[in-house]
């Protein structure tokens, strides 16, 4: 099985572009690692309030979310290039004013104003880098090994970008971290152009479209809640890390279970994307949500640090494969008129989901133990499992 995994890889990346691209996208997706916690530091450092640099968080990605199924739109009709170009600099320069915000003055409005600017036009690489893969290959597996390296490079980026923060935050401030952030985000745009990637983009013009675009498909409203019931687990998982870290007066193991998670992802979706299996996609991510809700459920029974990182990789494991399914899904479902948007909203039911795990867990934290937090988690993504189930294999058909 491992050699067939490792033949499977190899010819994959023999093939022509692949290997600049699959470059391409973890440095352009750096900004997505970088961006968000930085600012959260740089705007705390600034107003001495984590209330207003939380409130500039949110306003960074809840304008990005709302603004993506649009930009998504407009480039399956107008194309990448353009949209690129004009996001690549209207969203730097945005990060740029926060960067000088102290020396300008700004006051927290006017920060929260900038952040959600910046947010708006934040240049979506990660669907634009997914809809790429879909144009690239037409090939059932050589797309599923794609996605799965795509989701691998995903948690890479979310993995390095918090740990480059921390090193410029030991040996700098949080002004530098977030001038690194800014310059992430800057080069971003030129490393997508500069790649092969766009050489593979199609769009169709002058194609008959429908106001609701993909949401006039109910497979795909089926995959986006499930993925918005996955990512919500999984952002009630991410504060129930620090909460169990708090409860048993070690601070520091809240990086270590989260890192110890993405490791597992990672792992888990090198792993899937070097195998075949003859099972539908639907039928694969129902049964694979169903095994994550088991190591999800066990988080709440455990006391002890090291058993509960031992649980962490095995739930991790899972995550990559999951979202890997969802990803090619959605590739599957989408009509190629909609292929850019399909994707954005995706990612948009990813960040809501993030998003509001977090809310809720937080809240939960505030009242209860950490147990409750990570059986919430558990119950969330057995409704994503439930939602999964209105998948079925035979109304399954691909359009390349």
């Amino acid at each position: 099985m491992i050699d067939a995994a490792v033949a499977r890889y190899a010819a994959f990346f023999r093939l022509p572009d692949v290997t600049r691209m699959l470059v391409m996208a973890i440095v352009a997706r750096m900004p997505i690692g970088t961006v968000t916690l930085a600012l959260l530091l740089h705007v705390r450092a600034l107003t001495g309030s984590f209330a207003a640099a939380g409130a500039a968080v949110g306003a960074y990605l809840g304008a990005s979310a709302a603004t993506a199924p649009l930009i998504g739109r407009w480039i399956d009709r107008r194309g990448a290039r353009k949209a690129l170009i004009a996001m690549g600099i209207a969203s730097p320069c945005a990060l740029l004013v926060l960067w000088i915000a102290g020396p300008l003055a700004l006051s927290a409005s006017a920060l929260w104003l900038i952040a959600a600017l910046a947010g708006a036009t934040a240049p979506p690489i990660t669907v634009l880098t997914r809809t790429m893969w879909r144009h690239r290959f037409s090939d059932a597996d050589a797309r599923k090994t794609a996605f799965a390296l795509d989701s691998v490079l995903v948690e890479l980026a979310f993995t390095l970008g918090p740990m480059v923060i921390a090193l410029l935050l030991a040996i700098g401030s949080p002004t530098v971290a977030f001038g690194a952030a800014f310059v992430f985000s800057a080069i971003a745009v030129p490393t997508f152009l500069a790649s092969p990637a766009l050489r593979y983009w199609r769009h169709e013009p002058h194609a008959q479209r429908h106001l609701l675009g993909p949401l006039t498909e109910p497979r795909l409203l089926a995959v986006f809640a499930t993925t918005f019931l996955l990512t919500c687990s999984l952002g009630m998982l991410e504060i129930g890390y620090p909460g169990f870290a708090a409860r048993v007066a070690n601070p520091p193991l809240a990086g270590v279970l989260l890192a110890v998670c993405s490791l597992g992802s990672a792992i888990g979706g090198l792993i899937y994307g070097g195998l075949h299996f003859a099972l539908p996609l639907e039928q694969q991510l129902r049964r694979v949500l169903g095994l994550v809700v088991v190591p999800i459920a066990i988080h709440a029974f455990i006391a002890s640090p090291v058993a509960l990182t031992i649980v962490a990789f095995a739930a991790g494991f899972l995550i990559a494969p999951t979202l890997t399914m969802v990803t090619l899904l959605v590739s599957s479902y989408a009509p190629s008129r909609y292929a850019t948007e399909a994707f954005t909203w995706s990612a948009t039911c990813i960040i809501s989901g993030i998003g509001a795990g977090n809310a809720v867990g937080g809240v939960l934290l505030e009242g209860f133990e950490p147990a409750i937090v990570f059986a919430s988690s558990a119950g969330a993504a057995a409704l994503a499992t439930a939602c999964a189930l209105a998948l079925r294999p035979a109304m399954q058909h691909a359009r390349s």
